[in-house]
């Protein structure tokens, strides 16, 4: 049977846990006779955000990257080993576009503020790289900007009042809830742009093809009388904000209860 230390080098847990912060690993070092002039891995990470954003995951590959840079694909492995190493660095760049509260101005301000511009944020940065959501939970993601606005969200969950076995839960409804939505909403935009239409031709050639089955026409009667109120002047992108928005309410609302429970049990 392996030892624990032999099973974590057979499967390498985070390229943050790697020797060098700047290039591939001793050993895969060892393999390379010359460093590649013109790189870094901050270009090789940039080059990889920018293909995923354009091609989507399936279509990302080494050789593929390699000829965006104008490389060969030995080149970029002076500076990674796998590409699991490229996909996580890729997914900590991303996540440095998120602008999060500091200490202070968590301090000064309202946490239920705080946490709706998180939340919005985050929804933000998974519509707009749709590809990472998949990867979210492939990776430890201990890169710094990842480290960063986990703790802003702790941060603030914790400004909240909340105890501390109950902060977990305040953090896993919210952004886990703004996970899924976010998936959803990127998936969905990314559907739309393949089959050449706007996210309103597309919902409405949708519902308009569609036809309740018979037997299900009493369970669907709510649904679309829903649906027909919704669509009272609305496109797509506010319908989707306004849905996003009162279940952000009920979240927050959810968490203001269990302070105030606290507080009368304490």
């Amino acid at each position: 049977m392996a030892k624990p230390a032999d099973r974590a080098k057979q499967a390498r847990m985070s390229v943050w846990l790697d020797e060098s912060p700047n290039s591939g690993t001793r050993a895969s070092r060892s393999r390379r006779s010359e460093q590649p002039s013109g790189l870094d891995r901050e270009r090789i990470t940039e080059a990889t955000v920018r293909l995923l954003d354009a091609e989507g995951l399936a279509k990302f590959s080494m050789r593929r990257l390699a000829g965006e840079l104008g490389v060969t694909a030995m080149s970029v492995y002076w500076y990674v080993d796998t590409k699991d190493d490229l996909l996580e660095l890729a997914l900590d760049r991303i996540f440095g576009e998120m602008v999060v509260p500091g200490p202070q101005a968590v301090d000064a301000g309202d946490w239920r503020d705080h946490v709706r511009e998180l939340a919005a944020t985050y929804r933000a940065l998974i519509v707009r790289h749709p590809w990472c959501s998949a990867q979210l939970g492939n990776y430890l993601n201990i890169g710094p900007n990842s480290l960063e606005f986990s703790r802003a969200v702790q941060r603030v969950i914790a400004a909240t009042g909340l105890s501390l076995t109950r902060q977990r839960g305040a953090i896993a409804s919210v952004f886990q809830f703004v996970y899924g939505y976010g998936t959803i909403e990127g998936h969905f935009r990314q559907r739309c742009a393949d089959a050449g239409m706007s996210q309103d031709e597309y919902f409405h050639e949708a519902m308009s093809a569609f036809r309740v089955p018979a037997e299900m026409a009493e369970d669907f009667r709510h649904a679309e009388d829903m649906r027909a109120a919704a669509e009272d002047g609305q496109s797509v992108e506010e319908m989707r904000d306004a849905d996003f928005q009162v279940a952000l309410d009920l979240l927050v609302a959810g968490i203001e209860a269990l302070v105030a429970q606290e507080t009368r049990t304490s």
